[in-house]
């Protein structure tokens, strides 16, 4: 094991910068993007209930459909936000 310690503090000693800087640009993009996982769950879960609460009254259907919209809009922004930080990163913060 600190053979190993020691070979990954002689790789990170002769590497130049930029190419740590890429990798970890790289991965901090990546994770950025995988909120759209979070995203998608949190849309899929307004659309669930509300079809719910349409099915149990109907009568207030037109209302609670509007509602849905709004709430898949204003969850929709956060993919949004983070897809523009993940991009942003990669092409000011990479090289």
């Amino acid at each position: 094991m600190l053979n190993f310690i020691q070979m990954v503090a002689d790789f990170l000693a002769t590497t130049t910068t930029p190419d740590i800087t890429n990798g970890l640009v790289a991965i901090g993009a990546g994770i950025a993007a995988l909120s759209g996982m979070g995203n998608a769950l949190g849309e899929g879960r307004v659309c669930a209930t509300t079809i719910e609460a349409m099915m149990r009254s109907p009568e207030q259907a037109p209302q609670l459909r509007s509602t849905m919209i709004l709430s898949v809009a204003l969850v929709e922004t956060t993919g949004i936000y983070a897809l523009l930080i993940a991009i942003l990163s990669i092409f000011f913060l990479g090289n």
